[in-house]
């Protein structure tokens, strides 16, 4: 399973019972945090969200709305007893700002953080069955985006073929890369005769706050789902300029200049009650989008 869970799709202001910026993606048997706004943990155990399984948390930049339920988060975690290591990806700043609010607690977590400051685009994640890469954008601060990408071996095994063939398992594996079988007796028997193509490898993009940037859609091109903000309608494009985000049918280009599948909108303003406009106007120009809305699971 490969999917994104929405915590938190409101800016800067918890309204209209939106919280600030949170998501869970799952892949398989891992689950990541994208970003920890205030409530992040609250809306964890609203939506069910086994804290205990999450290993990597990702934060895109230090404004408050994106990382101020994280110390909460971090605290709950050691009174609940955690014990393995968990993995932060984030600004270099940060790492200095939860030692302060530790000490200042006279709090000594129960598990091992590890910080990995995040000061430029690149991988900084690498796993045998995924990958993680940071990519900057465009906000009055830095501030990164992350594209988590499914690995998946060339071939998958065709049972009934593998069987016939008295392939032993031993050697699933490197059928799985595509090499060819060798019998005892010197028989070869070919790749493509006991497995199957593959299923391409998914991506999940998620685009922190920023500025309109066309440059984005070079660094997400292909995703299956891109999350991009949106934090204001398409009449306030000056608006949005001036506090460096992005608008509904700015959003809808990047995703369209990217090739992306499917759209993901969010971020929205605190001025904004209803969210309809925001869709329609996204799907005016992207087909493929919806809305990022709390409580709700996208699969990739």
């Amino acid at each position: 399973m490969f999917a994104v869970t929405i915590l938190g799709n409101n800016s800067a202001l918890p309204a209209y019972d939106r919280h600030p910026t949170a998501q869970v993606v799952t892949l398989n048997d891992q689950l990541f945090l994208i970003d920890c706004g205030e409530g992040t943990q609250m809306q964890m155990a609203r939506y069910k969200i086994r804290r205990s399984k999450i290993n990597h948390i990702f934060i895109s930049h230090l404004h408050g709305d994106h990382y101020f339920g994280l110390i909460g988060l971090l605290t709950s975690m050691g009174l609940l007893g955690r014990d393995n290591p968990l993995h932060l990806y984030a600004p270099a700043p940060l790492e200095k700002i939860i030692t302060l609010q530790l000490e200042a607690a006279s709090t000594n977590l129960p598990f091992t953080l590890h910080f990995h400051p995040v000061t430029e685009p690149g991988q900084i994640l690498d796993n045998p069955k995924f990958s993680v890469e940071a990519f900057s954008t465009q906000h009055r601060i830095p501030c990164f985006g992350y594209i988590i990408r499914e690995k998946r071996n060339p071939r998958r095994i065709n049972k009934e073929k593998v069987v016939e063939y008295n392939i032993p398992a031993a050697f699933y594996d490197q059928l799985k890369q595509g090499a060819d079988y060798v019998t005892k007796d010197g028989e070869v028997i070919a790749n493509e005769s006991v497995t199957l193509p593959n299923l391409a490898p998914r991506s999940y993009a998620f685009c922190a706050d920023t500025i309109y940037d066309e440059q984005i859609a070079e660094k997400v091109r292909g995703v299956n789902l891109l999350y991009h903000e949106t934090t204001y309608l398409a009449d306030q494009a000056e608006r949005a300029a001036s506090r460096f985000h992005t608008t509904t049918a700015q959003a809808a280009a990047i995703a369209q200049k990217a090739g992306a599948q499917k759209l993901l909108i969010g971020h929205f303003s605190s001025k904004y009650e209803t969210l309809d406009a925001f869709l329609a106007e996204t799907k005016a120009a992207f087909a493929q989008t919806q809305l990022a809305t709390e409580g709700t699971t996208f699969l990739i």
